[in-house]
């Protein structure tokens, strides 16, 4: 696996993965960036809300639970001092089905955050990681935002 990242200006990059997608960071403007994009910090948040969201999904799909849909709330304690580490995170999932069953979406976190996904295990070895979950009966509401590009 190998990524690219390359400076724009100021303190703003574009990180270019290795299958062809890109996205952009930058600093707050505090730090010289004009947020244009993410903070990488941010960025490894959001890695490991999508490497525990892929598992506790496909454990569920394969345990044939009616899941509808499924967000992650990740949440994080920084150190005070520099350099800046992450000491406490919580993963809370919000998963919505019909019937689900709270043994299946348990084992399913669990599995997750102690076998299969590695930004889990790998930022465990630094921060104190908390997974849980809540159930919710029927679909996600549906979030508001862009109206869908005409065709």
């Amino acid at each position: 696996m190998q990524v690219r990242v390359k400076w724009l200006d100021g303190m703003a990059f574009v990180g270019e993965t290795g299958t062809g997608h890109a996205v952009v960071m930058d600093g707050a403007p505090e730090f010289g960036g004009r947020n244009l994009g993410a903070r990488p910090m941010e960025m490894l948040l959001l890695g490991l809300g999508g490497c525990t969201s892929f598992d506790v999904i496909a454990i569920l799909k394969k345990a044939r639970q009616p899941v509808l849909d499924c967000e992650v709330i990740v949440e994080a304690e920084r150190s005070e001092k520099v350099p800046k580490v992450f000491t406490e995170i919580a993963v809370h999932f919000r998963v919505y089905g019909n019937g689900l069953s709270e043994r299946h979406v348990a084992r399913a976190v669990d599995l997750s955050a102690t076998r299969y996904c590695s930004a889990s295990i790998m930022l465990g070895a630094a921060a104190k990681i908390s997974h849980d979950f809540t159930i919710i009966e029927g679909p996600a509401p549906r979030q508001e935002g862009p109206a869908p590009a005409e065709t």
